[in-house]
Order: structure tokens, then sequence, then C-alpha cells
């Protein structure tokens, strides 16, 4: 599958800013399964951006702003071929250790609620007992947006019953590594059908089973990623994915902005031909 995506980021300040770095993982991986075609980040100083790859493999930018600002814009936009390895994630260039994936976060800590859903889901019997997590998380956990926020915990998510893909990626890896099996979050861009309800920037989980690899799981939609799953970048959890972050001097009343369009290119092309 062809699939064209343009993410863009707008911050407007009530007050100037007098200055800002910004870190982006912007930039999505080729591996078995995805491929870049062509892919451009816009972004003031972007031109002079040190690049690097962390301690996850994702390529980075860091930029520094040293002007007044009262509005920032950060964009990036390309074209990604994808095909369906069920779920199956090889040929990442993997930096840090496997072992590494079954740290605790703030947002990712188990209470015994979680404990309790690793050893109803069996979630330590390979990839049954993972197929098994992602259908009890999906089950636990209503989709409703406006429930809970960036800084919602796995335990006060799975404890309110309601959340989005974050929450339901969090409360997965939570449980995962309740079990003893390394587990990441995973940000990227969804195709979604019409009973799916994720957004087109989406998140999920992977989680590594020996003799296999890492292999990724959606508890939104209850399926392992395929063909219609744009991969971004990894990490510990949502925070440590997360495509941009970013400090600054001044500039206060923020307003943020994100869209993100995510098409089959072949539909685009297909649209464009019957207007002409």
């Amino acid at each position: 599958m062809r699939i064209r995506i343009r993410h863009t980021t707008r911050s407007v300040y009530d007050k100037p800013a007098r200055s800002g770095v910004l870190t982006l993982r912007l930039t999505p991986p080729s591996f078995e399964g995805q491929s870049v075609v062509k892919w451009a980040i816009r972004a003031p100083g972007i031109e002079r951006a040190a690049t690097f790859r962390d301690g996850f493999g994702n390529v980075g930018h860091l930029i520094s702003i040293a002007h007044e600002h009262s509005e920032l814009i950060v964009e990036a936009e390309g074209i990604v071929e994808t095909r369906d390895r069920d779920g199956i994630v090889r040929g990442l260039r993997d930096v840090a250790p496997v072992r590494v994936s079954l740290r605790e976060t703030m947002l990712t800590a188990p209470g015994g609620s979680i404990r309790s859903l690793a050893r109803e889901a069996k979630a330590d019997d390979g990839v049954a007992g993972l197929h098994r997590l992602m259908h009890v998380v999906g089950d636990r956990i209503e989709y409703s947006v406006d429930q809970t926020d960036s800084e919602t915990t796995a335990a006060e998510a799975l404890s309110r019953g309601h959340g989005v893909c974050q929450d339901h990626a969090h409360v997965f890896i939570s449980a995962a590594r309740a079990a003893g099996v390394p587990a990441r979050y995973v940000c990227g861009y969804m195709i979604a059908g019409d009973d799916q309800p994720a957004e087109a920037h989406h998140g999920w989980a992977e989680a590594w089973v020996d003799g296999i690899g890492w292999i990724g799981f959606d508890p939104t939609n209850r399926i392992c990623p395929t063909d219609r799953y744009v991969r971004l970048g990894t990490g510990l959890d949502a925070a440590s994915a997360a495509p941009i972050r970013g400090s600054r001097q001044g500039g206060s009343g923020e307003t943020l902005d994100v869209d993100v369009d995510v098409e089959v290119e072949s539909a685009i092309d297909s649209q464009s031909q019957s207007q002409q």
C-alpha cells in the first residue's frame, strides 16, 4: 500500500517566546514491510539542525531557535509504501538491548489491577497470551476521547475504563512488563476503516517474543498492525516516543493545533483524475 502523510503542528503564543529548542522525531524508518519513498520536514532552523539517532534507533533533529517568535509551525510530509507482515517487525536498527523494554516508567507503572490483568490473560504465554492481553485491554477500556490526557497513567486509565489509543497501549505495555515480557510504545499513523475508532495519528504497542522478535499489538482496534499502519518512532512510553518535544523561554498562553492527514495515494490519484 502506498500511503501519503501530512503532519502539521502549529503553536501560537499570546506573548512571544524569546527562544526555544526543539527535538523532532518525525522521520519514519525503512524496514521489512515499510519503505520510505520520500519524506521532508519543514521547521524553523531545520537546515541547521543537528541530526542524531537516539537510544531506541529513532532518527532525530535538534533545532535551536534563537529569535523571538509568536508562532511555531512544524510540518512533516511524504509517501511511505507498506506491506502486511502480520505485525512482525524485522529489519529495524534497534540500538537498546531488549531488556531495556522491561523498564517501568511513571506512565506505565503497574498497580495491582494491571498485575491481575496480566495474570488473567496469561500474558507470559507467548504469542497466544499477548493476543489475549490485547483483547482484554480493548474490552476493559472503552474508546472515548476527552476522558484522559497525556499525563494519564496506565493504572488510572484502567481504573476509569475509558481512554484512547495511548491509554490502551500503556495498559498493554504495563501488563506485559509485569508478566516479564519486554514491551515498548510505538507512535505512527494509520488509515482507519469505518469500524475503527483510532485517529490518523495513532499509538500502539510492540512486545518481544523469543524466537520471533518484536510483534505489534493494537488493543484499540484489537489487531496486529497491517499495511494500513506507518511506524514513526518508539520509546518506553508515549512521552519518550513523542514526535515533537521542546522547551522555550517566554511564550506564555500557548494554543496548540495538530493536523494529520493520512490517505492511500491510489485513492488520491483516482479522485484527482475524476475531477479532470
